[in-house]
């Protein structure tokens, strides 16, 4: 589930390119703190009390919604980093920590993951087993599109080409989202 295309790897594919891996570690590091413990709150209750209220529910996927879309747009918008374009910088630990939660694959992945490998006989300790094994897969799968962004810097050279890779990068995390909206 990690390593197939979504939100987190093509905005950090996109931040390998744009930044290379070192100034991408903390986007990497906030996916992969983020995601599972997003995970274990969820599976120990939080999903209750979102299903409680049809209002918390549809507030959370208008914010998913919302900042999608900001992010997409900082994406199409980020230039070439020596002019110091606006958007030029990559997602911080916290926002991509925080971004977990306005990630539909993220709440696809969980439903999904909890389903197939929680059972009543595990459920103890099954959240906290799947939660390293995620954290483990982000580093690897999430770490493979990082790395591949980064080595596109010896393909996309230009301004012009950082751009419209940007701006392609950018229209693909909105249709990522699409199933979900």
């Amino acid at each position: 589930m990690t390593i197939t295309p979504g939100p987190n790897n093509i905005m950090i594919m996109a931040s390998g390119l744009n930044f290379g891996i070192k100034k991408s570690i903390p986007h990497l590091l906030g996916i992969a703190f983020g995601f599972p413990l997003m995970l274990v709150l969820v599976g120990y209750g939080l999903i209750e009390l979102i299903n409680s209220s049809r209002y918390l529910f549809y507030s959370i996927k208008v914010f998913s919604f919302t900042y999608l879309v900001y992010l997409a747009y900082r994406m199409a918008t980020t230039g070439d980093i020596k002019s110091g374009s606006v958007g030029s910088k990559p997602l911080s630990f916290f926002q991509s920590f925080f971004f977990q939660w306005a990630n539909p694959k993220a709440w696809i992945m969980i439903v999904g993951g909890v389903g197939i490998f929680v059972s009543e006989q595990n459920i103890d300790s099954a959240y906290l087993v799947l939660a390293f094994a995620f954290f483990l897969m982000i580093f690897i799968c999430n770490g493979a599109w990082l790395f591949m962004g980064s080595k596109l810097q010896k393909i996309i050279k230009n301004k012009n080409q950082v751009m419209w890779f940007n701006r392609m990068m950018a229209v693909l995390l909105l249709l990522s989202v699409l199933p979900a909206v």
